[in-house]
């Protein structure tokens, strides 16, 4: 159960802070659904089995490739993703930066990289 935790400060390294309250909770949902239709997937291509004439011993055999492909398919997603390009992070205010603004047709705007802000720290009072 300590690995949910982790996930939320795995979001905040990849991603940044801006949306990781939105991208956990729809892990949390992605979680809840496989924990509901995993079961009745593996029910259902089990009992298609027997009911085809596969022995009850070797009924699962299938639906368990089945569920290795799926696992794979999850693990090819995990090492594709990538932190978001800079160029999409909204600034302060939380508007597009300028050259977003001109990629959207503003030719105009100019635009000059801004250093990292500095992190913010907690003042007790």
């Amino acid at each position: 159960m300590g690995s949910v935790a982790l996930f939320a400060l795995a979001y905040c390294i990849i991603i940044g802070v801006d949306y990781v309250g939105a991208i956990h909770g729809r892990l949390l949902t992605a979680w809840a659904a496989a924990g509901v239709f995993g079961p009745v997937l593996v029910n259902y291509i089990r009992q298609y089995q027997v009911d085809h004439g596969v022995a009850k011993a070797n009924a699962y055999t299938v639906t368990m490739y089945i569920m290795a492909a799926l696992l794979f398919v999850g693990l090819l997603c995990n090492y594709f993703m990538t932190p978001v390009d800079r160029r999409h992070h909204l600034n302060e205010q939380g508007d597009l930066k300028p050259q977003e603004l001109a990629r959207a047709g503003r030719r105009n705007v100019s635009w000059q990289p801004q250093p990292e802000p500095a992190p913010r720290r907690m003042v007790k009072q």
